[in-house]
């Protein structure tokens, strides 16, 4: 068994992971807290006109009548302007957005979609169109003081604060979505994610406990898909009830089909109905996910730096601002305990091993396509050499081996493919900006 780390599991977080995945969430919920919001202000306009009724102060009335006339026809321009608003600009940014997964990896798209600008934004849109509706429907045709039942002039003035609301997200929306078509941030937002899921293993202590005899093996069932993640949580949960521990068989971010091993119940008792207790635990999906996969970074950044080093793109500036990042997060995991993570119950009992990545499967992760399509690009072969020797100056001696390894096959390859010598020395120097 590889090195397995001790890790707290956080109940809730496949979950917010998931809706973080999605779209639909953020504009549902806030369509219906604006209801709510507006049931609150016609309440509060109920109330100021009553009271103003009760005490027979008319005069008050014909005023607050007359203001909430000429917030109508605001509410009503709001109202007819605001989907057409919608429509154009997100037809724009949706635009912007497929233009930056050419360019750079159809997998950047995930970034627009977990943006929580982007939510906001078109949660606020749609909560203000909806309000605007709502207040609509909240005039009363009755003019005589004495006799209105509704004024919604605390609903106008709502109105009003979510269009300025609308308006300033409208900038910070724009503002983010033109940053998508710059690879700085692309790679920077990637990066990111990648070293907020390497944080979750830092407080992790190595592990070489040996696992009870291996009782029974639970197959996937269902569709076939990518292993995004398990609910750690509920197995821990569940492996302590039973006396047992539990090993995730495969990676996250493995591809599975039905009856591919998902599960090794190691002690406990045999026999149990294991299956619906851990399956409901697994999440399967149609794509991978940050969440709990340690070399989805990485494959993003290779995937940046391969499309661009492509003929059709020809772009080894942007295969550079890759390889940058690779460096810098390669250099983050050089300390960190990587394999197996062991995760615990309150009694630090290790009731569930889920396999990962070593530190050889990283660097051949991050390196391995981009030597292989650099050869031909000097800038970037240099750029890989100033890395293979900066992450040799920082990693462990136990970790030198496979950067040594990538190092002797980029000089190999440019030894076979450049013929002249000063090309091949210029290619094989070491230069962190690859040709400045």
């Amino acid at each position: 068994m590889s090195q397995r780390n001790r890790r707290r599991p956080r109940p809730l977080s496949p979950l917010r992971e998931h809706l973080r995945d999605t779209f639909w969430f953020a504009p549902t919920l806030a369509l219906v807290l604006v209801f709510g919001l507006w049931i609150a202000a016609d309440a509060l306009d109920t109330a100021i006109l009553d009271a103003l009724q009760q005490d027979q102060d008319y005069e008050t009335v014909r005023t607050l009548i007359s203001w909430a006339e000429d917030a109508k026809v605001i509410v009503t321009t709001i109202s007819s302007a605001m989907m057409t608003f919608i429509g154009v600009v997100f037809s724009i940014s949706l635009v912007a957005v497929q233009m930056a997964a050419g360019n750079f990896s159809p997998r950047v798209v995930r970034i627009f979609i977990r943006s929580r600008i982007s939510k906001l934004t078109f949660a606020v849109f749609l909560s203000t169109f909806l309000l605007s509706l709502l207040v609509l429907s909240s005039y009363d045709s009755e003019t005589d003081p004495a006799r209105v039942a509704s004024v919604p002039l605390v609903q106008s003035a709502v109105t009003l604060l979510m269009v300025a609301l609308s308006l300033l997200l409208f900038i910070a929306y724009v503002t983010q979505t033109l940053q998508l078509m710059k690879v700085g941030p692309v790679v920077e937002h990637v990066t990111r994610e990648a070293f907020r899921t390497l944080g979750k293993m830092r407080a992790a202590a190595p592990s070489e406990e040996p696992l009870p005899p291996e009782v029974a093996r639970i197959a996937h069932k269902g569709r076939s898909g990518t292993l995004r993640d398990v609910h750690v949580a509920r197995l821990v949960r569940t492996a302590q009830r039973r006396g047992a521990v539990l090993r995730l068989v495969p990676r996250i971010g493995d591809f599975v089909v039905p009856g591919t091993p998902l599960i090794a119940v190691h002690g406990g008792r045999a026999g149990l109905p294991w299956e619906r207790l851990v399956r409901s635990a697994v999440s399967v999906g149609v794509e991978r996910t940050f969440h709990q996969d340690l070399g989805f970074g990485l494959r993003q950044l290779s995937d940046i730096a391969l499309r661009a080093l492509s003929p059709a793109v020809n772009d080894p500036t942007t295969a550079v601002q890759a390889v940058d990042r690779i460096v810098q997060f390669l250099a983050a995991a050089a300390p960190v305990p990587l394999g197996a993570v062991a995760h615990r119950d309150r009694r630090a009992v290790v009731r569930l091993v889920q396999e990962g990545p070593g530190w050889g499967d990283l660097v051949d992760l991050g390196f391995t396509e981009i030597r292989g399509c650099a050869i031909g690009s000097p800038q970037v072969s240099r750029r890989l050499a100033a890395g293979f020797d900066d992450l040799l100056r920082i990693v462990p001696e136990t970790r030198r081996a496979p950067l040594e390894r990538q190092r002797a096959l980029l000089v190999l390859a440019v030894e076979r493919s450049v013929p002249e010598a000063a090309d091949r020395a210029f290619a094989l120097t070491p230069d962190r900006q690859g040709i400045g």
